[in-house]
């Protein structure tokens, strides 16, 4: 196949640039970079001439528009089919405009009800994806699925275990001080059990899911946008939000209530040793936790974990994939992720509590 070419000469005006041969993908390999520095350096008005070129895709019709935008002056067309004009019009109107920035105080001033605005239009996004879901299966990947469940649950495990055994410990601790002084040491298995099923459990595993996985999220799709990656999936017709949002959104939802549970089991391990330290047996301190709690509260953990873990996972893509250009984007998109999924946590958290209370729970 051969390939295209770039001939410069001098018009009446300024340089003219023929581009002659196939205009495609496969032929403007060694002329995309040297057309584009030519136009970039050529002075007073440009013409390209395309009288000579055979055909042209998508590809040559980028290429014309790089070399438009890349000339400082006037740029006039010369030897231009309808049919190339037709493409390049569709392909001029589909491209962002190249105005002015807005000043710094108009920044400002749309900055809050603009990110506002981005946070609902994603949330929103999510919803028709998940819905339009049965359709675009083919754009799931088992694997890659598997991959980010794994490092999501399996290797926080560890983690999630020793903080719920330090935790039980500290509760344990901090609740025998007041209660020894009422003589009520033994109700301190209680008081700690129905802490960790309730709240403590679901809530403790969203703090360190947000931490760990929520900032992954962003740190991953923040650096994809950077490099143009979710733009190019776009291009080839690949919803982002179904390829990379909901896998994410789901292995948080599968994980959390393993996380929570973790953290409730090794939290009354440790609250079980503290009361073996003090004296009491375990068949009394289990006698306590089964006066105090029920499997009821224990089913209401794991359910508001789950909501923890959608709230979590939808925050830390969407952070990853609003992030802005430059160096400091993966970073900020990190920091919003951690910030944005434990405030959202805390919210909910509350939200359960009042809703609990209404219904007599």
């Amino acid at each position: 196949m051969s390939e295209a070419a770039v001939e410069i000469s001098s018009g009446a005006d300024g340089p003219v640039i023929a581009l002659t041969g196939p205009l495609t993908a496969s032929a403007l390999t060694e002329a995309w970079p040297r057309a584009i520095a030519v136009a970039r350096a050529a002075q007073g008005v440009m013409t390209l001439d395309l009288s000579r070129a055979a055909r042209i895709d998508t590809s040559g019709a980028a290429l014309l528009l790089a070399l438009e935008r890349g000339h400082a002056g006037e740029t006039r067309w010369q030897g231009v089919t309808p049919a190339a004009e037709g493409l390049i019009a569709r392909l001029r109107a589909a491209l962002p405009e190249t105005g002015t920035p807005p000043s710094p105080r108009a920044i400002q001033t749309r900055g809050p009800l603009r990110t506002l605005g981005v946070r609902i239009a994603f949330f929103g996004e999510t919803i028709l994806a998940t819905a339009g879901l049965p359709g675009r299966r083919r754009f799931l990947r088992g694997g890659n699925f598997y991959r980010i469940t794994e490092r999501a649950g399996a290797q926080a495990l560890p983690l999630v275990i020793m903080l719920g055994f330090l935790i039980g410990m500290i509760l344990a601790f901090q609740s025998a001080i007041p209660m020894r002084q009422f003589g009520a040491d033994i109700y301190v298995a209680a008081l700690v059990s129905l802490s960790l099923f309730r709240e403590l459990g679901p809530l403790l595993a969203a703090v360190i899911l947000a931490g760990r996985t929520g900032s992954a999220f962003a740190a991953e799709l923040g650096t994809m946008m950077v490099n143009e990656e979710v733009a190019a999936l776009t291009t080839m017709g690949i919803d982002p939000g179904t390829m990379l949002v909901i896998p994410r959104m789901a292995a948080a939802m599968l994980v959390m209530p393993a996380l929570a549970l973790g953290i409730d089991v090794s939290g009354v391990l440790g609250m079980g040793f503290v009361m073996g330290i003090l004296g009491f047996p375990p068949s009394a301190i289990v006698a306590q936790m089964q006066m105090a709690t029920s499997p009821h509260d224990v089913l209401l953990g794991l359910m508001k974990s789950v909501v923890f873990g959608a709230a979590v996972g939808l925050i830390g893509c969407r952070a990853g994939l609003t992030a802005g250009g430059g160096p400091r984007a993966v970073g900020e998109a990190a920091t919003s992720a951690v910030v944005g999924g434990i405030v959202a946590t805390i919210l909910l958290d509350g939200l359960f509590a009042v809703i609990l209370y209404r219904l007599g729970q």
